[in-house]
């Protein structure tokens, strides 16, 4: 029995994690509930699986919490401070991280330092201070177990061949809805457009993410550091049928792929049962639906953040970190109406180019680099 903590638990990721717990009653419990503002998804949770605490980060939002859990006999926090804490919790053998964005720092962090297992949902975590984190959790000997269907897929092909060095892995990306758009169609295209994947169903923010291809370019940023690789090493393929989730090139040329349909059940459930391949009822796949798989080279000059991913990658340091922060507050504005398609590009571009250079951060300055970049990114919109 492994007792989780459920960071983001309203979320998409949170939402399907929960549903892998109904499954396996045996193997889990939910120790921790987590939710940023949607209160009443995380009443009705708290009431269901009976955690010991549940956490609301809108503090104006407490004692609504409080005063349907309190008679549960469920403590109730709230504020992001709180939120760490309970990552340290005796109680908790796995933290699964699945809040949106930045917010995901400090918790895993924390996390880490207290010497619990990490199931990461929160990509973000490792693009802003993958360095800081990993060394953290190879000084404490913390697992970090990837959550994202791509990451999962490099280390089910990795189980068994630690020992064989990597020559290079594939990400596989899907396309997103505006596959072989051009420029000129993507400059008027529309929230409600870009929030239709064709093939995952996910929260709002990584949609767009998707659509974007920066969904893409922040897992190979996360990929260097959840595999130790170099930029050189990673390579990304579109295969608009998302049935094989990525794979792993050795260095005698043999190639491994994970296969299956487009489910993140099945990744979340792997994480947090690991090293157990727990059964599951999930849909199967069959060669016969799909007689065709295709693959095509990404579009990095019409879906330029891919290409702002592989820059900041490639530059280290708080690049990657300014890179986060500014795609942010680009999806948040684009969400609002605020700013076009392919303006997001040139606002993260524009962010890059301004916040100074730090090569070798400290959590100060990851901090101080978010917030900075935030600010500038902010400035365009401020009279608007």
């Amino acid at each position: 029995m492994k007792n989780i903590a459920l960071l983001g638990s309203t979320g998409s990721i949170g939402t399907q994690a929960l549903d892998v717990v109904r499954s396996h009653p045996d193997a889990f419990r939910i120790e921790v509930l987590s939710a940023q503002n949607n209160a009443a998804l995380l009443i009705e949770q708290a009431a269901e699986f009976r955690p010991n605490v549940a956490v609301i980060g809108r503090e104006e939002l407490y004692d609504q919490v409080f005063s349907a859990l309190d008679p549960l006999g469920i403590k109730v926090y709230s504020g992001a401070a709180s939120l760490a804490s309970v990552a340290q919790m005796d109680t908790v053998d796995l933290v699964l991280t699945s809040m949106v964005g930045y917010s995901g720092l400090l918790p895993t962090l924390k996390a880490v330092d207290a010497g619990k297992t990490i199931a990461l949902a929160n990509k973000e975590t490792l693009v802003v201070a993958g360095e800081l984190v990993t060394r953290k959790a190879a000084k404490k000997g913390v697992a970090i177990y990837p959550v994202d269907s791509e990451h999962s897929a490099i280390f089910q092909c990795l189980v068994g061949e630690f020992h064989n060095p990597i020559e290079k892995i594939v990400l596989t990306a899907s396309g997103g809805p505006f596959r072989g758009k051009n420029r000129e169609f993507l400059r008027n295209v529309t929230k409600e457009q870009a929030l239709r994947h064709p093939n995952w169903v996910m929260g709002a923010k990584i949609t767009i993410d998707s659509a974007s291809l920066m969904n893409k370019g922040l897992e190979v940023i996360e990929a260097k550091w959840l595999f130790g690789l170099s930029p050189e090493q990673i390579e990304v393929i579109v295969h608009p049928q998302s049935i094989i989730h990525s794979l792993v090139q050795f260095e005698d040329g043999s190639m491994k792929a994970q296969m299956g349909l487009p489910d993140m059940r099945l990744p979340i459930q792997f994480a947090m049962g690991y090293p157990q391949r727990l059964p599951s009822s999930f849909p199967r796949f069959n060669f016969l639906d799909y007689p065709s798989l295709t693959f095509e080279q990404p579009d990095t000059d019409t879906f330029r953040n891919l290409a702002l991913a592989f820059r900041a990658l490639d530059a280290g340091g708080n690049a990657p970190c300014v890179l986060n922060a500014a795609n942010e507050i680009a999806v948040e504005e684009f969400l609002r109406d605020r700013i076009g398609f392919l303006e997001m590009s040139d606002l993260i571009a524009d962010c890059l180019d301004r916040i100074p250079y730090i090569a070798q951060p400290d959590y100060d300055d990851y901090v101080q680099t978010d917030a900075e970049t935030r600010r500038i990114a902010r400035e365009r919109f401020s009279h608007a």
